[in-house]
């Protein structure tokens, strides 16, 4: 039987434990286990990009772009270091994760001419799905989708080499998946699965949204082509905050994305008639980019970059654990199921929980017992484990109070209204 005092001697060994005094916390009380969605504010973070703001926008004005001009590069340099796994030059921090994802979906079918099927899962993020199946339209490709919710086909969303390999030939130019599935917290083989598309000719556009700054990317080891990802969750960079893409370095001079811009110009500021690409990672930047945002990712890349991917991972795969022994102990026998991998080495930082009334428990997590979880429709609440702050105290409390409220009845007590909760 696990207690609050176990819970507070995992604290005590916590290796991350001083990260926590580092962020924001308005309540104390609350239970925020929503760090897969919006991560917590760092302090440091705040003071930045105040300084940014009244020193630089304030006092520089247009002078201070002698120092912003190259941001998004080198920001991207210091992210990819910090939380990819890939060498310098390879990652733009740039425009959102659907806008990178579409110019390099389309950059990679570009670049398989003859090529007319494109390949999906059923499980990926809407917003992906919803892109491919506009590109495919345009384009007049075929898309492929693998039927990955049910768990008759994969257990728990994922895909193995095998699966993937029934729908790949070579009329595939582009796979895209997410390394970790959002609803499910599914975690796919990023190395096996790249090469087992890239043995039939095909590119994986993987989607690092729900993986990057929670597990431990190796990019340039495992061989990834390209990959897109946002920075407002494990990376505690603000609501909107600057998305990234990463391109290997030996694609810089292959792939064509289909927005060109003056920043991605060979001579900027000669502002000639004609298009000519700057080389690297510079020639997939469009236009001016956010540097107030820039500012908030720059920091919070410093403070992962000091805890280590190397912790980050473990305290994920540790913390996961812990929540899914307080599930047995608790949320199992009261009709919740698990539609996470037990593995920790198949999961990311999040759970995806179960229950017939999980919309109303929702709700009440968070207006009874001031738990902040995550719904996704029909019936799934997400809890997750963000390794900088998330205490081990506070999981357990949080998963006690929402025990306490389904076992007692009490999160009936809030309205289910149609087409979601008040």
């Amino acid at each position: 039987m696990i207690d609050l005092e176990h819970a507070r001697s995992r604290d005590a060994s916590d290796p991350l434990r001083d990260f926590r005094n580092r962020f924001i916390i308005a309540d104390p009380d609350q239970c925020y286990l929503d760090g897969n969605s919006l991560g917590r504010l760092p302090a440091a973070t705040a003071e930045a990009v105040q300084r940014m703001t009244l020193d630089g926008w304030g006092g520089d004005l247009v002078t201070g772009w002698g120092g912003w001009i190259d941001m998004a590069q080198r920001v991207g340099d210091k992210l990819g270091l910090s939380v990819l796994g890939a060498a310098a030059g390879q990652v733009l921090v740039t425009d959102t994760t659907s806008v990178n994802l579409y110019r390099l979906a389309l950059a990679a079918i570009k670049d398989r001419p003859g090529r007319s099927t494109i390949v999906v899962d059923e499980a990926n993020f809407p917003t992906d799905r919803y892109i491919l199946q506009g590109i495919a339209a345009d384009l007049g490709m075929r898309l492929v989708t693998i039927p990955n919710e049910s768990p008759d086909v994969a257990e728990c969303e994922r895909i193995t080499p095998e699966i993937l390999a029934e729908y790949l030939d070579d009329d595939v130019a582009l796979v895209c998946v997410q390394i970790v599935n959002y609803r499910s917290g599914a975690r796919q083989d990023v190395p096996a699965l790249t090469a087992t598309a890239r043995d039939h000719g095909a590119y994986v556009l993987w989607d690092a949204s729900h993986a990057v700054g929670s597990i431990d990317l190796r990019f340039d080891e495992w061989g990834v082509d390209i990959a897109v990802g946002c920075t407002y969750k494990y990376c505690n960079s603000g609501p909107g905050s600057p998305a990234w893409m990463y391109v290997r370095s030996d694609l810089h001079d292959t792939l064509r994305t289909p927005i060109d811009g003056w920043f991605g110009q060979k001579d900027q500021f000669t502002m000639g008639p004609t298009f000519e690409r700057a080389s690297g990672m510079r020639g997939f930047q469009i236009a001016s980019p956010s540097i107030v945002g820039l500012t908030a990712v720059e920091e919070s890349m410093s403070i992962i970059a000091e805890a280590g991917m190397d912790r980050i991972e473990a305290k994920c795969a540790e913390g996961t654990s812990f929540m899914i022994d307080l599930f047995d102990q608790w949320l199992e026998p009261l009709g919740f199921g698990l539609d996470t991998p037990r593995s920790a080495e198949h999961r990311g930082g999040h759970l995806s929980l179960t229950h017939p009334e999980a919309a109303q428990i929702s709700v009440a997590m968070r207006q009874i017992a001031n738990v902040i979880p995550d719904y996704r429709k029909p019936n799934t609440i997400r809890v997750a484990v963000a390794p900088l702050y998330t205490s081990f105290k506070e999981m357990y409390i949080g998963l006690e109070r929402t025990a306490d409220l389904v076992s007692s009845g009490r999160h009936r007590d809030v309205a289910v209204i149609e087409g979601g909760v008040t």
